[in-house]
């Protein structure tokens, strides 16, 4: 069967310390990895075959890390700091494959958008800005 359930991805946060140790990121509901995208380089001329206009791979963005959370503040207000800091601090996802893939990245928390409705669940929407090439193993 193809495909894969995605219950049991881990978002891990980094601690910075040598060794590095990545502690669970708790009560995610959601959560989307880096959406990477290249830009292109228009090399286009009146020298192109057949009049198709011709690109080379440009720069790449790393993009964007976003999760929802059910929030407790005891839990969660530690990334809130992270909103402080200026340097990117490490971050895992660790996918629910039989290898136990895991896309290991830097970023810079730049959204926290915690929500408490009267009638539901207190909630939050996280955004990090991924610095640099992320890393992907199977099998970490």
């Amino acid at each position: 069967m193809a495909g894969m359930d995605g219950f049991g991805v881990q978002l891990k946060r980094g601690d910075g310390a040598e060794p590095e140790v990545f502690t669970k990121i708790a009560d995610v509901t959601s959560l989307n990895p880096p959406n990477i995208s290249r830009e292109t380089i228009d090399v286009t001329s009146h020298d192109s075959p057949n009049a198709y206009m011709e690109f080379l791979g440009g720069l790449k963005d790393p993009g964007e890390v976003s999760a929802d959370i059910n929030y407790q503040p005891d839990k969660h207000d530690l990334l809130v700091a992270d909103f402080e800091d200026t340097e990117p601090r490490n971050y895992q996802i660790v996918f629910p494959d039989e290898d136990a893939t895991t896309w290991a990245f830097p970023a810079i928390l730049t959204g926290f958008e915690p929500e408490t409705p009267y009638d539901d669940k207190a909630s939050a929407s996280l955004t990090w800005k991924v610095s640099g090439k992320p890393t992907i193993t199977a099998g970490a």
